[in-house]
């Protein structure tokens, strides 16, 4: 038996040997092979090029536009101005435009209209019954980018909550060691990686453009739509009008968001049983009643049968 273990393992040691000799060696080979069949090939057409396209570019990103430049005829103004600031305050996902959001909301209307109308027709149903279910869920696919939009909105506020006093205590220490409040955002923006640090090389890079801080700052408020930024950036402005050091701004600033910080983490603290109440009488209770009153079941059936 030890005999056997023992030629198992150094099989299964050489194989594995053999394997990253491979694996080492398939990028040169992988690069060799590449060259060797680009080098010696005659130049592609336009076709060739298109092919090699992914799907996603050929096909689904012409349908969205298309389907947006029919539906931009019928929108109002005022969706797609809604349309604008809901991306803006999302953080422009896929660089999307109000144009193309429109057109993934017809392209999913369109696919969840579809999708139901043919089972319903394989099944048999009736005409009214498929068209009325169509137009449904083609309703709910065109409603449901919306909610998707919204959720990312959220998020990105929380993390910005989340986020802002740490951000807050990175200003105040560097405009404390002599950098100036430009030079600080730009510290914050080059430090991180989140949505905040996004927005302040966003009013950085507006500033240089030649847009004024103030405008900036306040522009930045407005579209992520933060009680907390919008404070921070009026007490901001104040301080600049009136001529107040930014460092002390800074510093009661940051000191007022831990405040808050803390205050929304012991409402979170007592909400959490609340919370838990649901799952436990629906999830907890069942398990345990059944735990203590299972064995009991049987004799109550045949006291009650006995009568």
């Amino acid at each position: 038996m030890q005999a056997v273990l023992i030629s198992g393992l150094m099989s299964l040691s050489v194989l594995l040997i053999v394997m990253g000799i491979a694996l080492s060696r398939r990028p040169a080979e992988e690069v060799a092979s590449r060259l060797d069949r680009y080098g010696t090939r005659t130049p592609r057409s336009i076709q060739e090029l298109e092919l090699e396209a992914p799907f996603t570019e050929r096909v689904i990103q012409p349908l969205i536009q298309n389907i947006a430049n029919v539906l931009m005829r019928l929108a109002p103004q005022r969706m797609m101005e809604s349309q604008r600031k809901m991306l803006e305050m999302a953080g422009n996902p896929n660089n999307w435009t109000p144009a193309d959001f429109l057109g993934v909301r017809g392209f999913a209307a369109i696919v969840s209209a579809a999708v139901p109308a043919v089972l319903m027709f394989m099944a048999g149903a009736s005409f009214l019954r498929v068209v009325s279910f169509s137009l449904l869920f083609g309703v709910l696919g065109f409603m449901l980018p919306v909610l998707w939009l919204r959720r990312r909105i959220q998020e990105r506020q929380k993390s910005i909550i989340r986020t802002l006093p740490d951000a807050l205590d990175l200003l105040t220490i560097s405009v404390e060691a002599g950098l100036g409040f430009d030079a600080a955002l730009a510290k914050v923006a080059e430090k991180w990686d989140i949505p905040l640090s996004h927005e302040f090389g966003r009013v950085i890079a507006e500033v240089r453009l030649g847009k004024s801080r103030r405008q900036a700052l306040q522009d930045m408020a407005d579209r992520v739509g933060v009680d907390d930024l919008r404070s921070f950036v009026a007490a901001v402005n104040q301080a600049e009008q009136l001529g107040v050091s930014i460092g002390k701004i800074l510093r009661v600033q940051s000191e007022d968001m831990r405040i808050k910080r803390r205050q929304r983490a012991e409402e979170e603290a007592h909400k959490a049983p609340i919370k838990m109440l649901f799952p436990m009488a629906f999830l907890l209770f069942p398990a345990i009643f059944i735990i203590l009153l299972g064995p009991a079941v049987p004799r109550i059936m045949e006291a009650f049968g006995n009568i």
